[in-house]
């Protein structure tokens, strides 16, 4: 294993990978970082925790859109898929929202 230096929204990490796999773990640090940086960039989700988890939540919807033909989004237009990401969003706010009082 090595290590590797990286950024995420301009917090630094050191991610631990298999050597030879460096390339890979920088391009999905990459596609994170801008995923949680769009998060952060609209303005609606305050704190990292809650970006992390919106970011989480697009990239999930993305590769379950189209990870299998015959899966269960298969039906699903991108269209639908924004509806649920959004239904999400709405609820992980409203359950997140009290917590950010307590800090």
């Amino acid at each position: 294993m090595i290590q590797l230096d990286v950024t995420i929204m301009g917090n630094p990490y050191r991610l631990a990978c298999k050597e030879g796999e460096e390339r890979t773990l920088k391009e999905a640090v990459a596609f994170l970082d801008g995923k949680m940086c769009a998060v952060r960039d609209a303005g609606k989700v305050k704190g990292n925790d809650r970006i992390a988890v919106m970011a989480a939540l697009s990239v999930a919807a993305e590769f379950l859109s189209v990870k299998s033909p015959q899966g269960p989004l298969s039906e699903m237009s991108i269209l639908d898929v924004r509806q649920k990401i959004e239904a999400m969003h709405t609820v992980l706010d409203s359950a997140l929202t009290p917590q950010e009082n307590l800090f």
